[in-house]
């Protein structure tokens, strides 16, 4: 097993703390085996292998119907004395009610509680109602580059020669483990999306023309990184010919969404300094997301780019946005508590730095600034704006 060492110190930070923590990203993006990494944690720390429960749900395993009261009785049979016992549940959602039994254990036992889900089921229902200000959500995300870089400690080549595989065949934990080639790796990450499309969305939401869906969904990936709306989505189907009402395309939005295929990063205005609810733009879990449905193309990988370090951000902990300021564009504006940094992603230099310096140039703080991208000449800084290679902006501890 390779450690996510961010997952671990994540999951020691909360450790008996009377919180439920929810675990939450896509399908195969590596949940279970942070389950299992925490089991092994605890083992180490000296927690007795009997006061550790690890239970795994699958939809396959409960056709006859498990309810919450069979789940809570299942678990609440091992739980033998009053010491402390940690309990790990891996694809609650597969279980109506799940979050009535995880309750009733954190009120009724001295249990340390973590549970793993991949859809909108595990966040739906009654939560808001038993768990409310008693759980802590830890999104789960597909490798970063640096942890990419752990998956491939036995490849002798260069973090930069690595990272044309990790654009190219993306972060799932399945295929850095793997040697595949880019078909057999597409092959892959396409089983992936068909499971979360069918499981999390298609047969959940009864969602008839497969077809028209499926069309939405390729206009969201065509569209990645760039900031669109409803409203456009059902223009271009009209003149497809294939009508679907705006509120079919924001149920389609939001289904993708809890499902963690596509994730909203919502514009900020620097001058009014406030969230501004139109001309979004929507960042896909993993780059193989794209490249397995459309295949892999070179010259368009600026998308990508942007998508790659929306998730860096991300993973770092900062809340991100698009920036405006006034009629200029910044790429991002991430923010945590009293810190912030502004980065513009662009592919080669000179030609596009020149724009993307002068944004940012225009806001009249004094947070960093950076320009993150893949041209080799990266390096030094323009009146202050940090010039980076995307590779160093990755593994950086900026």
């Amino acid at each position: 097993m390779v450690i996510r060492p961010q997952y671990r110190d994540i999951l020691r930070t909360y450790r008996n703390v009377p919180l439920v923590k929810i675990l939450a990203g896509i399908r195969r993006c590596g949940k279970s085996t942070i389950l299992e990494m925490l089991r092994d944690d605890l083992l180490e720390s000296g927690i007795a292998s009997d006061h550790i429960l690890f239970m795994r749900y699958t939809s396959e395993d409960f056709d006859d119907g498990m309810t919450h009261k069979d789940m809570y009785h299942s678990i609440k049979s091992h739980i033998t004395d009053g010491e402390r016992y940690y309990i790990l549940l891996d694809e609650v959602q597969e279980i109506e009610g799940w979050e009535k039994a995880v309750n009733s254990l954190l009120e009724g036992s001295n249990t340390d509680i973590y549970v793993t889900g991949s859809n909108s089921k595990l966040m739906s229902g009654e939560i808001s109602t038993y768990l409310t200000g008693r759980y802590i959500s830890i999104p789960v995300y597909t490798l970063s580059f640096a942890e990419y870089l752990d998956f491939k400690k036995t490849d002798s080549r260069s973090p930069r020669e690595l990272f044309n595989d990790y654009l190219r065949l993306g972060g799932f934990p399945i295929v850095a483990l793997g040697t595949f080639d880019q078909r057999s790796a597409y092959q892959i990450v396409e089983g992936i999306y068909n499971s979360v499309i069918t499981k999390d969305i298609v047969n959940r939401h009864n969602i008839m023309n497969f077809d028209l869906f499926n069309r939405v969904v390729k206009y969201i990936v065509e569209n990645v990184g760039k900031t669109f709306s409803a409203n456009a989505i059902v223009k271009f189907l009209k003149s497809e010919g294939r009508p679907l009402s705006v509120e079919a395309i924001y149920n389609y939005l939001a289904w993708l969404e809890k499902a963690f295929v596509i994730y909203r990063c919502q514009r900020y205005d620097l001058q009014g300094k406030s969230v501004l609810k139109t001309q979004e733009k929507f960042y896909l879990a993993d780059p193989s997301l794209k490249y397995c449905m459309m295949g892999f193309n070179p010259k368009s990988i600026a998308s990508m780019l942007e998508n790659i370090v929306y998730f860096e951000l991300r993973r770092r902990g900062y809340q991100v946005y698009i920036g405006k300021n006034e009629t200029k564009a910044i790429d991002f504006v991430a923010m945590q508590r009293d810190e912030r940094i502004y980065v513009q992603v662009c592919r080669k230099l000179p030609e596009e730095s020149d724009r993307e310096v002068a944004n940012l140039l225009e806001i009249r703080d004094h947070y960093p600034k950076y320009v993150v991208t893949l041209d080799e000449l990266a390096g030094g800084n323009i009146n202050g704006v940090k010039i980076v290679h995307l590779v160093d902006f990755l593994l950086g501890n900026w």
